[in-house]
């Protein structure tokens, strides 16, 4: 019998988007084992949600659709966001850590195709089909998938393509949004790592923090508002310009690029009168960061709302097999390689925590885990730029040139 299926209006999944939200906040402010592994909130809402969309499915016949056009605009603001806050000083002193991380994932890229591949080959799969269940799907998320299906299944025979790269891409998000904290909490007992004093963070508030005594201007957040929105305009036209020059990047990297550009001319016009233009800064500074929060956690919530666990049914020992060792090999890889050389201080381990979660679902989910961890312990204002320029922007080159690689092997 063929499920009915049941279509939520956008209004109407953006609230209940909230409402899950909130449902993960207040979950996870009862439960101190989840603060204690900077397990993110919109995760916990966004899985309580799904679970019940699957209870309706597999126990009444129903099958949800949310209608979520608005998450992608959300993910635009948030990255836009992470620009404008960027300062050129910044970027500089990230400049050899940029460079290290950037090798490390491309390392990786190839490791997890590797796996991918093996594993295919042991079900007595084409091999190629493993790619399906590795960097494709992982790092370079459902679009990349989508994105490469036609290829797979037109050009290489292999029909399942596109269930393979749902299937993978699922329980690889689950596990990213799940693994990021623990990982940051155990390298940081591990090497008696000492958190950082500052709470002055990226995104969003400490745990510790009195959600009462932050003060956030109207003017500040409506200024940010507006400096978004102008961001987003010319992030527009960059992406344009990129796609003209041959490159095609997500969008949300051209809105980071515009953010950078935009933020730092803005502050060096602003920083000639010391005492007026401070405080605009600083009240904006507030404004973006309440925006971040709420967009960040928001697009995640609506991400995990969505999953439809019974996508998971085709292939499932396959499946399960494969995602298992993928995530072995992502824990072990960033527990031993990446915190190691990244420095093997309080800015490695919440590196780390957004290398747990890109790997096996994306880069909105890695500064979802980084969030939670400096939420936790503190803020890393050097991860909060590196992570989005590596994996937002170089690792989907990188990522595309070696997929090729392979299906030419």
């Amino acid at each position: 019998m063929e499920p009915q299926l049941v279509e939520v209006k956008d209004f109407v999944s953006f609230t209940l988007a909230i409402i899950t939200l909130f449902i993960g906040k207040g979950i996870i402010s009862q439960y101190e084992v989840l603060r204690k592994y900077s397990i993110p909130e919109p995760v916990v809402g966004g899985f309580f949600c799904a679970i019940i969309v699957g209870v309706l499915y597999y126990a009444f016949g129903l099958q949800i659709e949310f209608n979520l056009e608005v998450r992608d605009i959300l993910l635009l603001y948030f990255f836009a966001g992470i620009g404008l806050k960027a300062d050129f000083a910044t970027l500089i002193k990230g400049g050899k850590p940029l460079l290290i991380l950037l090798f490390l994932s491309s390392t990786f890229i190839i490791l997890q195709n590797v796996m991918g591949v093996s594993v295919a080959s042991l079900f007595g799969l084409d091999p190629k089909a493993g790619l399906m269940s590795g960097s494709i799907s992982l790092i370079g998320g459902v679009g990349t998938a989508m994105a490469w299906t036609p290829t797979f299944v037109e050009e290489l025979g292999i029909t399942n393509a596109s269930e393979l790269g749902i299937a993978s891409n699922t329980l690889g998000l689950i596990a990213a949004c799940v693994i990021g904290g623990p990982i940051a909490a155990y390298l940081m007992k591990r090497h008696k790592v000492k958190p950082n004093q500052d709470d002055e963070l990226d995104i969003g508030a400490s745990h510790q923090e009195n959600s009462k005594s932050i003060k956030v201007d109207y003017f500040g957040v409506l200024r940010a508002w507006l400096w978004l929105n102008v961001t987003l305009i010319i992030g527009y036209f960059i992406d344009l310009g990129l796609q003209g020059a041959g490159l095609k990047l997500p969008m949300f990297v051209a809105c980071l690029l515009a953010g950078i550009i935009i933020g730092n001319v803005g502050r060096a016009i602003l920083n000639r009168n010391q005492d007026r233009d401070q405080t605009y800064i600083e009240e904006a500074s507030r404004g973006l960061s309440l925006i971040q929060d709420i967009c960040l956690g928001m697009f995640l919530t609506m991400a995990l709302m969505s999953l439809k666990i019974w996508e998971l049914e085709g292939s499932f020992a396959y499946i399960s097999v494969v995602m298992t060792l993928q995530v072995i090999l992502s824990v072990v890889f960033t527990i031993f390689v990446v915190f190691r050389m990244m420095g093997k201080d309080y800015e490695a381990a919440v590196i780390c925590s957004g290398f747990g979660g890109v790997t096996l679902g994306s880069t909105a989910t890695a500064i979802v885990n980084m969030t939670a961890v400096s939420q936790q312990y503190g803020a890393a204002h050097r991860a909060f730029i590196i992570v989005p320029l590596v994996c937002g922007f170089f690792i989907d080159i990188i990522n595309a040139m070696i997929i090729n690689m392979f299906v030419s092997f």
